[in-house]
Formats: structure tokens, C-alpha cells, sequence
């Protein structure tokens, strides 16, 4: 299996494009102490040949670009056999708005994801031009499926609604997902950029995957506050802070021999994006990486 990380940042991307805060300052500058990064997106492959990708930012075409692996192959042809989305929230959604231009797309997501997506959107009329244009797969949390010569399986995660729906209805079992896929070699990925919390079926999703993606968004609980930048805190958000006694951190340490642990999803504000932060140095000590756009592994 490949696996290629296209863009590793939180919604709105690494610097943010309103945020002046010490960490967008230094991927701003010049030989700054953190690199630019664009938001959550990887592409995964059983063969090399063709691609799904996991969520669709809203850079998603300028993404493409920077993986020949995505290019077209022929007039009109692309590699990339389909999309996964593990929620409804804009920054991996949107980017399926960039893909218009008359090609089939074949999309998977749970059934309130793609309700979420498409009910009441006159935009996605965009996506509807000719017959089957896109035609959309249910991920069933627990249950494996085909996904052309990889297998996957949607795993139901702690979380939320997507902040346009938020109170719009109530939230839904299948509004967040982990995936989990697997070649024929038995190797596993486990992907888990957006979650709120540990539960028993993600601890058991990542206990035998290669390589884990898991939610790096936030430091602290009180980030955002700390730097004036907000009034709701990580939990707020179904983000599982990756700090202090409680965090991801000591959970990923305590559960992740023999596997890759990687960050991804970071928000702007987390010091882990500095190459020479304490809190960097906290992660990289416990064995886990910080994502990086480019980022490639092969199981």
C-alpha cells in the first residue's frame, strides 16, 4: 500500500489566511521555524496505479498538481478511482466542488454525510450535470468493504455534526468516522484525523494497523483561549487535545509499539508546527511524527 499525505493542516490551512499569531508569522517568514501546509488531505494506493483520496480540501486541485501520481493519463482521464470522507466538515468536503468539470466521480461516506452534503446545497447541482456524475458508496461503520484492491472499514468515532449543521438537526451516529483499510498483505492504515475522545472501537481500530493518521489539531484544551484567539475550547470542537495527562499523546505512546504513529489535521495555533518547540520535542520523544504535505510511506 502507498500512501502519500497531500496536505497536513487543520480548516484553513498552515498560515491561516486571517491569523497573525507567532505560529503563522513564522510560516510566513523566510527561513521561519515551521513550513507552510496546506489542509488535511492523503491519497492511498493498492498498486500504484489507482488512487483514492481521504477527504477533499478545499486545495485539493493545487494538491493534485503537487503529486504526478494524481495527474491525468490521457485527455480526459484521472487515477483517482474515489474519495472517502470521514465527515461533513467544509475543509474536507468542499474540494469536491473543484471536480465539476464533467468526470465521474465515485464518493464514500456514511449516509449523514452525504445527506449533510447534498440536501439543501444548490451547489452540488454543479455535481449533477449528466447521469452519474457521482455516484455515492455507504460506508457502514463495522462493516469491511471493497475499495478496488484495498478493503476498507468505516469505524464509527467520537464526535459531531458539522459546524453549518449545528442546529440544524441533531447529531447523527454516522457524522464522524475513522477509516481503516487494508491491502492483501494484511497491511493496515488507520486514519483518524478528526475525534473527540478514546472509545474502545478506535482503541481496537489502531491496535494492529502499520501506520496511524490521528487527529493533531490542538495542544492544549484552552488554546485558542490562552492566545485570545477564540472562546471554545478543543472539546468543544470533537478535537482530543494532544497535551497533558489526559491527551492523545500519552494514549498513542502507551498503545503504538511497533507501529507509525503520524499527526495530522493541525491547527495553526498548536506549537507542535515549530520545528524546536518543547512541545514538539514531547511528541517526536514519544515516538510519533508531526505530518508534513509530501509525506510518503509504502506498507
Amino acid at each position: 500500500m502507498k500512501v502519500r499525505v497531500l496536505g497536513s493542516a487543520a480548516g484553513g490551512g498552515f498560515p491561516q489566511w486571517n491569523c497573525g499569531c507567532f505560529n503563522c508569522r513564522e510560516g510566513r517568514r523566510s527561513g521561519g521555524r515551521a513550513r507552510p501546509r496546506t489542509q488535511e488531505s492523503v491519497a492511498v494506493s493498492g498498486d500504484g496505479e489507482s488512487w483514492f483520496l481521504i477527504n477533499a480540501s478545499p486545495e485539493i486541485r493545487a494538491q493534485i498538481e503537487a503529486c504526478p501520481d494524481l495527474w491525468p493519463r490521457a485527455e480526459r482521464h484521472s487515477p483517482i478511482a474515489g474519495i472517502l470522507l470521514t465527515n461533513g466538515d467544509l475543509d474536507h468536503c468542499l474540494g469536491l466542488l473543484s471536480l465539476r468539470e464533467s468526470h465521474p466521480l465515485v464518493i464514500y461516506a456514511t449516509d449523514a454525510v452525504r445527506a449533510g452534503f447534498t440536501e439543501d446545497n444548490v451547489l452540488y447541482r454543479t455535481l449533477e450535470r449528466f447521469p452519474e456524475q457521482v455516484t455515492w458508496r455507504t460506508l457502514e461503520p463495522g462493516r469491511e468493504q471493497a475499495l478496488g484492491d484495498l478493503r476498507v472499514t468505516a469505524i464509527a468515532a467520537p464526535g459531531k455534526a458539522p459546524l453549518h449543521l449545528e442546529g440544524r438537526r441533531a447529531p447523527l451516529a454516522g457524522d464522524n468516522v475513522g477509516l481503516v483499510i487494508r491491502d492483501g498483505a494484511g497491511h493496515k492504515l488507520a486514519y483518524f484525523s478528526g475525534i473527540a475522545g478514546p472509545s474502545p472501537e478506535v482503541e481496537q481500530a489502531l491496535s494492529d494497523a502499520a501506520l496511524v493518521f490521528f487527529d493533531g489539531t490542538f495542544w492544549s484544551s484552552d488554546e485558542l483561549i490562552a492566545l485570545g484567539l477564540g472562546t471554545r475550547r478543543a472539546e468543544d470542537m470533537a478535537h482530543w487535545p494532544v497535551g497533558g495527562p489526559d491527551g492523545s499523546l500519552r494514549f498513542l505512546a502507551r498503545n503504538g509499539a511497533g507501529r507509525v504513529d503520524i499527526y495530522i489535521h493541525v491547527n495553526n495555533t498548536n506549537p507542535i508546527l515549530l520545528d524546536d518547540s518543547p512541545e514538539r520535542r514531547a511528541v517526536q520523544d514519544a515516538g510519533v511524527e508531526v505530518a508534513h504535505d509530501g509525506m510518503e510511506f509504502n506498507l
